[in-house]
């Protein structure tokens, strides 16, 4: 089969790879589509931090927010599994660890994440090889784009429920990229008055038309009181930026990434009262975004500005834009033959 390898910083090829077999314990998947995340950006610049700590090495096969349909399972796996079209949990426990027994598994000091780390090919190929504890069906309304969507999703969902808005409140989201925005989608639907908060550079139209009127830079931000602030940034300064402008009493969450350490004062933190929380993982949340997108609540499609081939994955993640994308954010692969 075909699949994107990425060999070193910056270099990569599109390979004839052996096909995957199903093991005991596992399936196979056809992927259909598939999402190139930051995090896959980070693997090609060579900036990831698991590179660094040992945890993942080149070559490596990206790849972790996908969906597809199950072609074959191995002994011990439900054949029902055959022919669903499904998404897969990234993070996969040992099983057997006290992190995993209390149902912590995406923190498995051993886990193995798709596409990222403990060298677990990810879904840059024609097709894909994981545990069946890992899956998660998807009904026929949420089609192989949604199903793509499904794994950053449940990361904005954890933010969102972690800021914990009540009908009314006011929450700001700094960062308006995908994870950003989706966060946004997900307080709005919970009921929350949404602003966000972007870069001076960036047009607000896209996030407009979204339905989010209230859109700002750190030049426009009205003084208001904001009752849970979520920073879904790559900003080294903006979690302190985040604790300055919640109300006291209020929630900060924290799911963006910098590639430098971010301080906050606890001080303030302290005399505030406030509850700050990290989110790490979409694992705790993937079937309710499923129910999110199958019911209509959330709709993130319009997020997804072009879908390319397995060739066209390299300019991709060294920031080009592809030819006729829209305004979003998110680029998504189908790594389909004849694609």
């Amino acid at each position: 089969m075909r699949a994107f390898v990425l060999t070193g910083p910056g270099a990569y090829e599109v390979q004839e790879v052996p096909a995957p077999v199903a093991v005991p314990g596992e399936v196979v998947v056809d992927v259909e589509r598939v999402g190139v995340c930051g995090t896959d950006m980070e693997f090609f610049t060579g900036a990831m931090a698991y590179l660094h700590q040992g945890h993942s090495t080149y070559p490596m096969r990206p790849g972790h927010e996908w969906a597809g349909r199950v072609a074959a399972v191995g002994d011990g796996v439900d054949p029902g599994w055959i022919g669903r079209r499904v998404m897969g949990n990234t993070m996969l426990g040992c099983g057997g660890c006290r992190r995993c027994l209390r149902g912590h598994q995406h923190v498995c000091e051993r886990r193995q994440e798709v596409g990222i780390r403990g060298a677990r090919a990810g879904a840059l190929a024609e097709q894909l090889a994981v545990p069946a504890s890992s899956l998660h069906a998807l009904p026929e309304s949420v089609d192989a784009a949604l199903g793509a969507l499904v794994e950053p999703g449940g990361n904005a969902l954890r933010a969102a429920r972690a800021a914990a808005p009540g009908t009314g409140d006011r929450a700001l989201v700094l960062g308006a990229g995908t994870i950003g925005l989706l966060v946004a989608m997900f307080l709005r639907a919970a009921g929350a008055e949404v602003h966000l908060l972007d870069r001076a550079d960036k047009s607000p139209d896209f996030a407009h038309a979204l339905g989010f009127a209230h859109v700002w830079d750190e030049h426009s931000l009205p003084d208001l009181p904001f009752d849970a602030v979520v920073d879904a940034s790559n900003a080294a300064r903006l979690p302190e930026k985040a604790l300055e402008l919640v109300e006291p009493s209020g929630r900060v969450v924290h799911i963006g990434l910098a590639g430098e350490p971010s301080r906050i004062d606890t001080r303030t933190l302290v005399l505030k009262d406030v509850t700050a929380v990290g989110i790490l993982s979409a694992s705790p949340g993937l079937d309710d975004t499923i129910r999110a997108y199958a019911s209509g609540a959330v709709d993130p499609r319009p997020l997804v500005a072009a879908t390319v081939s397995l060739d066209e994955v390299g300019p991709v993640l060294a920031g080009e834009r592809p030819e006729g994308a829209g305004p979003g954010p998110k680029i998504h692969v189908n790594p389909g033959p004849g694609v």
